[in-house]
């Protein structure tokens, strides 16, 4: 006995449709054919090594300067050290502390452990100084572009400024990076 083949076009759509749906679900658990493929194996570079993402090695300065970063908002606190509340030189003692390097804890101390650097060529990690009164008296951690990060003052939070604003550009000293070798 012959079985006729339905004539009902949905049936064949549905059919088709099916078809597609399952060739499509097999391709997707398939691994991916490439020219390596076609290579000898031996020539091939072991998955582990292709994939492995390339390390980016950062100086301690700029460990220091990410690590000071993600400090914005923690409250000052004269004499703080960290990480529930900062001041200035506090910030800079902490998140050096943070890459590995101890530094000095004031920042007149901070300052006389630099060399100068010009502005136009410091690095993520350089610390910049500024004077308030009549010597230098705050300290802030370059993260390029300008910008710094620092604890202002009482009553404000460790944040991030520019050393294109007024008030910082008049107070600036220097930059001064710390010898770390």
């Amino acid at each position: 006995m012959e079985l006729a083949a339905p004539r009902n076009t949905q049936f064949w759509l549905r059919l088709a449709g099916a078809a597609a749906l399952i060739t499509l679900t097999g391709c997707a658990n398939e691994p991916r054919r490439t020219v390596d493929a076609l290579r000898p194996v031996d020539s091939l570079v072991t998955p582990s090594r292709e994939a492995a993402p390339v390390p980016i090695r950062m100086s301690p300065a700029e460990v220091a300067a990410a690590k000071a970063r993600t400090f914005v908002g923690t409250p000052y606190r004269y004499g703080g050290t960290g990480p529930d509340g900062f001041d200035c030189s506090g910030l800079v003692y902490y998140s050096f502390l943070q890459a590995g390097v101890r530094v000095p804890r004031t920042s007149a101390d901070q300052y006389r452990a630099t060399r100068s650097v010009p502005l136009s060529d410091a690095h993520a990690g350089d610390l910049v100084f500024f004077r308030l009164e009549d010597k230098v008296s705050h300290v802030g951690i370059y993260l390029g572009n300008a910008k710094f990060v620092h604890a202002p003052s009482h009553g404000g939070t460790v944040r991030i400024e520019s050393l294109d604003n007024e008030y910082f550009s008049r107070h600036l000293v220097r930059a001064g990076r710390l010898d770390l070798n």
